[in-house]
């Protein structure tokens, strides 16, 4: 995987398991939301910022711990 650097891209991956519906006023005012965050983010930086999903380690959610079963 190549590291993401457009917001479009970024707000893509992270809300894809989600599988929210597309057309939903909700889903749009998140991915408004992220957009804004993510823009203002990169702006702020002092070098270009990309993200590199393929290198952050995977999280195992315990779900009985929580009393989640």
């Amino acid at each position: 995987m190549e590291p993401l650097n457009r917001p479009h891209a970024i707000i893509e991956f992270c809300l894809a398991p989600l599988g929210l519906d597309p057309d939903a006023e909700a889903t749009k005012e998140v991915r408004k939301r992220l957009d804004h965050v993510i823009k203002t983010f990169q702006a702020k930086a002092v070098k270009p910022v990309s993200i590199d999903f393929s290198t952050m380690p995977s999280q195992v959610i315990n779900e009985a711990a929580h009393g989640y079963e």
